[in-house]
């Protein structure tokens, strides 16, 4: 529509490769986190060009710039004091020697007694306000006999708390100015309600942008945190900038220019908190000057036979079993 006006619009789109979602899958086929991106990456470009979708750039996360705006926007945070060090119980597999990221983890979620919740969100009622330890009866996904014990880690939070004040006051402005739809308005005052929590953003992973040891003062902090990434959720949303940075060297002139871009965003309801609170927390953590959230459009959940959609799960029907359809796309 904008590009049929004749507005100077930029459209942009990318697979969000980083997580624990990817190195499940890539224990799953038996390849490399590197090696099962390269593959879907591809998938997903094929199938957007067989719908005719006219992306000005289809990118990725896991880029050197992505690296470099993340790495930049942690440390501003840690600049302005939005960022606290807690210990926590995670659960632990003592068959394979390791932590268990979120969605490593399985179990009945502890708000609605769906048995097949992750530890990072429950694809039944859609909560992502609990902690993997407080599934209950948690199994091990890589080997479910296996029964995690608790053990104690030390992450990064980002101080959401002290920030919420800052994030309600542009959110009011936004979801107006913005007409956001009602189920985006309705989430995210929803959270804000509740009062937000400083929310963990490292993790034991190996497939991610590592934390930055430059911002740590002693070689005891730099040891601990030098095999720990960033929490998918903290990155993921500013794969938007950095994909624009693959595309343009100007990408400044649509992430820095607030007062002459405007950012539109499309997704399902489960993503709202982590586009209209936590990264535009993030930005406003900078101190910095960010084009941020203007308008936000959220879908229902899409059901399929007795359940709800989840590509994590196989569960729907995707855009690869449309092009296999042989029906045209329009």
């Amino acid at each position: 529509y904008h590009k049929a006006r004749g507005h100077p619009t930029l459209y942009i789109c990318g697979t969000d490769e980083y997580g624990t979602a990817t190195e499940t899958k890539a224990l799953e086929e038996g390849i490399s986190p590197k090696e099962l991106c390269d593959k879907y990456a591809q998938v997903h470009a094929e199938i957007y060009e067989w719908f005719e979708i006219g992306f000005d750039i289809f990118g990725r996360t896991s880029t050197d710039q992505q690296k470099e705006i993340v790495q930049h926007i942690f440390r501003k945070l840690h600049e302005n004091d939005y960022l606290i060090e807690r210990t926590s119980r995670q659960p632990y597999c003592e068959k394979h020697k390791s932590f268990l990221a979120d969605r490593f983890i399985e179990g009945t979620c502890p708000k609605c007694g769906y048995d097949d919740a992750r530890g990072d969100q429950c694809d039944s009622c859609g909560s992502v306000d609990y902690e993997p330890l407080d599934l209950i009866k948690p199994r091990c996904k890589i080997d479910p006999d296996v029964t995690p014990i608790a053990r104690d880690t030390r992450h990064i939070h980002l101080r959401l708390d002290k920030l919420q004040p800052k994030i309600e006051e542009w959110s009011k402005e936004a979801s107006v100015k913005g007409d956001w739809s009602r189920n985006g308005k309705i989430i995210t005052e929803s959270w804000l309600k509740q009062g937000l929590r400083d929310r963990g953003i490292s993790r034991d992973l190996k497939w991610g942008v590592p934390i930055p040891l430059d911002v740590f003062s002693t070689e005891h902090d730099r040891e601990m945190y030098k095999d720990k990434v960033f929490y998918v959720w903290f990155d993921a949303c500013i794969g938007y900038v950095s994909i624009t940075a693959n595309y343009t060297d100007d990408w400044a002139r649509w992430w820095r220019n607030p007062d002459n871009v405007q950012l539109y965003q499309f997704m399902g309801k489960d993503n709202v908190p982590f586009h209209a609170v936590i990264f535009p927390g993030s930005q406003i953590g900078t101190g910095e000057k960010w084009t941020m959230l203007h308008h936000l459009s959220t879908t229902e959940y899409l059901n399929y036979e007795s359940g709800k959609f989840s590509k994590s799960r196989g569960v729907g029907v995707f855009g690869n079993n449309a092009r296999d359809t042989n029906v045209p796309p329009d």
